[in-house]
């Protein structure tokens, strides 16, 4: 996974350019890989400025070169920005509606899995994304991954067991992790540092828009005409994607490519390419999560097939780290950057865990029991949070250039957040109190900011695309560790303390076994029941998930611990290593 220095050369030469000279935003930001290079003490090649355009030219003919550049920057992001509203809505019309589909399989229990089979695909993918766009270019992965989402959500759609429906969500993710990954690569290529926070910020704004809607409109889909629909009416709106991007998007280009030489070297660099090392991640990250589904749920968390699966993962981790290398090792040699990874992961997993439960929340306690519509729009809140707090990172970054108050600021917001959850959250949760999430998002949006810009700062140009990948990554992998973290946590005291309560209603143990089956099978089981059964059910759910938020407000307090030690740098000039 990771790469060793003497493969720095060869890494600087996999940076092919992604525009023509033309397309160069400014002439201070050498992010096009057509300028010249030269060697630096430490044996990296590192970019140097050509001559100033500005004293050869006239101050009209450059200003005219910039606003062309800067037109040409906007319709590059712009065409992505339909692809990013697609992927943000299924993941919040996934949120919204998971109970939904388990349920109509009988696998309530299970729902959890939706979402870890699409993180799971997406955290072998990752790191592949950024290294194959270095070699192929932006563009034709960009396409790739738009077709894998696309064919994912049709899937989905038309799936007839959980099986297959889980089976759409492994190739969706699949697709959206090169989604996501591409656009802030494509984002760090083209403009300066100072701008790039700006920029990410209203991409967060249109993916916030997606999330925004997908709850409300997954749950009105799913109760007027099926839940299927919230996915197979993705596949319209992502096949326009994909025209936009085949005609918009620049096309890789090197006068390398025109020789055999490159062919060969083309070959080469795609041999290196650490896919076994994908695969075995992906084995890793399965075989950490199995005891959190399974333990307390299917199997006791003493049983044999407990640590059989922790004692794999060992094996697997020590197999991963042998692999053929994919990330360079410099990447780690930054403590910022290593910080940067831990926190936006902390944060990661509190907000997945506290969003996967907020419509389970609301369903299971609002009298009358609330649409799958009223449901999912009880997480507009966070999301709008998030929407907000990514505007007010960048501008504040592009104004001041200062990063590191602002995560700290940003975690503060979330602990506080989620602590009110776990004072107030008891049932019959009015307006004002159901606003409580806001803070949780809110400090999720500044905090991905602010945290992009701190990598950005510490890490090399030539290492920047693996870099921004790997970040991505640890969101995955965290949001992988959240969710199935908070949903065990809430299982394991639903299951403990229904049965204690219906012991005490007088029911014998294979009547409470039962019960428990029922109630955390399916959802639509609490307006089936007796008052008092329901009463028991719908408390346990409470205490479930009352536990879970604790594991959200630990994480995020974790998270404001680690941001004390970033160090704060000046963003104006040249990135490279400190």
């Amino acid at each position: 996974m990771i790469q060793r220095h003497g493969d720095e050369q060869s890494q600087v030469a996999e940076r092919e350019p992604l525009l023509s000279e033309t397309a160069q935003p400014s002439s201070d930001y050498h992010a096009c890989r057509s300028i010249p290079e030269e060697a630096t003490g430490d044996g990296v090649l590192r970019p140097v400025p050509e001559v100033d355009e500005e004293r050869s030219l006239g101050r009209e003919e450059t200003e005219s070169l910039k606003e062309g550049a800067h037109m040409n920057v906007v319709k590059i992001i712009s065409v992505m920005l339909l692809g990013i509203f697609v992927a943000q809505t299924d993941g919040s019309i996934l949120m919204a509606t998971h109970a939904i589909i388990a349920s109509e399989f009988n696998a309530l229990k299970n729902s959890s899995w939706l979402i870890i089979s699409f993180s799971l695909a997406g955290a072998a993918t990752q790191t592949l994304y950024g290294k194959l766009s270095d070699i192929y270019g932006r563009k034709r992965m960009v396409i790739i991954a738009y077709t894998m989402f696309m064919v994912g959500c049709a899937i989905v759609g038309v799936g007839q067991t959980m099986s297959q429906v889980v089976l759409g969500r492994i190739v969706s993710g699949a697709g959206a992790s090169g989604m996501s990954a591409l656009v802030s690569v494509l984002i760090t290529d083209l403009l300066p540092l100072r701008e790039v926070a700006q920029w990410r910020a209203y991409v967060n704004l249109v993916a916030t828009l997606g999330r925004s809607l997908g709850g409300p409109l997954g749950g009105c889909l799913a109760d007027i005409i099926g839940w299927r629909w919230s996915f197979l009416g993705q596949v319209p709106p992502i096949t326009l994607a994909i025209i936009l991007c085949s005609a918009y998007l620049p096309n890789h280009t090197s006068t390398l490519d025109e020789t055999d030489v490159a062919n060969q070297l083309k070959k080469s660099k795609f041999s290196r390419i650490d896919f076994k090392g994908a695969f075995i991640f992906a084995a890793l990250v399965l075989a950490l999560l199995l005891p959190l589904e399974l333990g307390g749920v299917n199997v006791p968390w003493s049983h044999p097939l407990i640590f059989v699966l922790l004692g794999a993962s060992a094996i697997l981790l020590v197999l991963f780290i042998a692999a053929e290398p994919i990330l360079p090792l410099e990447i780690f040699h930054s403590k910022d950057a290593i910080l940067s990874f831990l926190i936006l992961g902390f944060q990661t997993a509190a907000q997945l865990g506290l969003m996967f439960g907020v419509p389970l929340y609301f369903q299971v306690t609002s009298t009358p029991r609330p649409s799958a519509t009223v449901a999912g729009a009880h997480l507009m809140p966070a999301v709008m949070g998030n929407a907000v707090g990514g505007i007010i990172s960048g501008s504040v970054i592009k104004r001041s250039g200062r990063y590191k108050s602002l995560v700290i600021w940003a975690m503060t917001c979330s602990s506080i957040g989620y602590l009110l959850l776990m004072l107030r959250w008891h049932g019959n949760t009015n307006f004002l109190e159901s606003l409580y999430i806001f803070p949780g998002g809110f400090g999720m949006g500044v905090a991905s900011s602010a945290l992009f810009i701190s990598l950005q700062v510490v890490i090399d140009l030539v290492h920047m695309a693996p870099a921004v990948s790997f970040m991505y990554l640890m969101q995955t992998v965290w949001g992988m560790i959240g969710l199935p973290a908070a949903n065990a946590i809430m299982q394991t005291v639903l299951r403990r303390n229904l049965g204690i309560r219906l012991l005490k209603l007088g029911y014998d143990s294979a009547e409470v076994a039962e019960i428990i089956s029922d109630a955390v099978s399916d959802v639509d089981f609490i307006d089936g029941t007796i008052e008092k059964v329901r009463n028991a059910v719908v408390q346990s759910y409470i205490d479930g998930l009352w536990w879970s938020h604790g594991f959200s407000f630990a994480c995020s307090v974790t998270a404001l611990v680690l941001a004390v030690f970033l160090k704060q740098r000046r963003l104006d000039g040249h990135k490279s290593k400190p």
